[in-house]
């Protein structure tokens, strides 16, 4: 395995601009997620690392060598040893298991079944799967047996399109379980692009969020969902509440009262964002119960704030009595919270 390496990376479809000053950097043996919203430029980014295409200006490296450079080096994709996980794996249909997990591997490889068995327990699919077709597989073995075949050949680097998209809530989490086992016992350097916050919160080592062909911040996830860069990651990557506030001798004035900021911040009027898990029901600001959406182990609550302005907040909640809706109820702030300008 290899770290991976770009720097100032950029590329345009014509007179359109996809990717513009792409710097990132992912160790060897770790898993960056690349966070964004369709037509963000994650599959762009995938296949300027594969090689598909030339980069309009930048570098990418690779275990410390340059595969391109704008204008002066590329190296073709069969050159660059890196594994590739497509959206919805993309199997083979002629050929069994056993031949999409080899497909990859040298000839002489390919004589012997010792790499695939290893593959498919590496996957935590039974070695009696080898000669089933993928259309005797369910959704999420599909995508095991992609990754199987990605690993296969000992790639420096795994990239990972969107490789859980259609997967029914339990299957998603079973198969990602799963690739995340395997990716850590090869120690494999990995990137995967989503577009889903929790999916990218929950593999990343670090998480990078690409917006508008640029990326806006890059930082282990629970820094990224602590800090966000600014107040549209923090709407990005999970639900907030945003108040008003005022701003004086480290301390920030709220509807909900005092509050403590985790950031620096001058005195002033400024914005302020809450996590909804940091909100209680407690003696204190009053507001209405305005909706409730129950959602299994929480319930987000809707309410509104009964000043003259009727500010929104949500509040997430564990436990089992929730406000009926029409209640009044008070509120309280746990913990600090992330403060911007005005």
């Amino acid at each position: 395995m290899a770290s991976l390496s770009c720097s100032r990376l950029a590329k345009s479809y014509g007179s359109r601009p996809v990717l513009a000053d792409i710097d990132l950097e992912v160790p060897e043996g770790t898993l960056t997620a690349i966070l964004g919203a369709s037509g963000s430029g994650k599959t762009t980014l995938l296949r300027l690392v594969i090689g598909f295409i030339r980069p309009d200006a930048g570098v990418i490296e690779i275990g410390g060598t340059v595969v391109a450079e704008a204008g002066r080096v590329h190296v073709p994709p069969n050159k660059r040893n890196v594994g590739y996980v497509a959206q919805e794996g993309a199997l083979f249909p002629h050929l069994t298991v056993a031949g999409n997990v080899a497909f990859g591997l040298a000839r002489e490889q390919r004589r012997t079944s010792m790499r695939i068995a290893e593959m498919l327990d590496l996957v935590g699919l039974p070695r009696d799967y080898a000669e089933r077709r993928p259309h005797q597989l369910s959704g999420g073995e599909q995508r095991r047996v992609a990754l199987a075949r990605a690993l296969a050949p000992r790639p420096r680097i795994v990239l990972l399109d969107e490789p859980f998209s259609g997967l029914d809530a339990a299957l998603r989490a079973e198969t990602r379980a799963a690739v995340l086992s395997a990716l850590a016992r090869e120690g494999a350097t990995a990137v995967l692009v989503t577009h889903d916050q929790s999916e990218a919160l929950s593999m990343g080592r670090e998480v990078a969020v690409l917006r508008d062909g640029r990326l806006v911040q890059t930082a282990p996830p629970s820094v990224l969902y602590r800090c966000p860069v600014d107040l549209e990651v923090a709407h990005f990557v999970g639900d907030a509440v945003v108040l008003p506030g005022t701003a004086r001798a480290g301390a920030v004035e709220t509807t909900l009262g005092t509050l403590r900021p985790r950031n620096p911040v001058a005195d002033g009027a400024v914005r302020v964002m809450i996590r909804p898990e940091q909100i209680r029901f407690a003696l204190g600001t009053q507001a209405e119960v305005v909706d409730r959406s129950y959602r299994g182990p929480d319930t987000l609550v809707q309410l509104a704030l009964t000043g003259d302005d009727r500010a929104t907040v949500l509040v997430r909640t564990f436990d089992q009595q929730v406000p009926a809706q029409g209640e009044l109820v008070g509120l309280a702030v746990e913990g600090p919270v992330t403060v911007y300008p005005a």
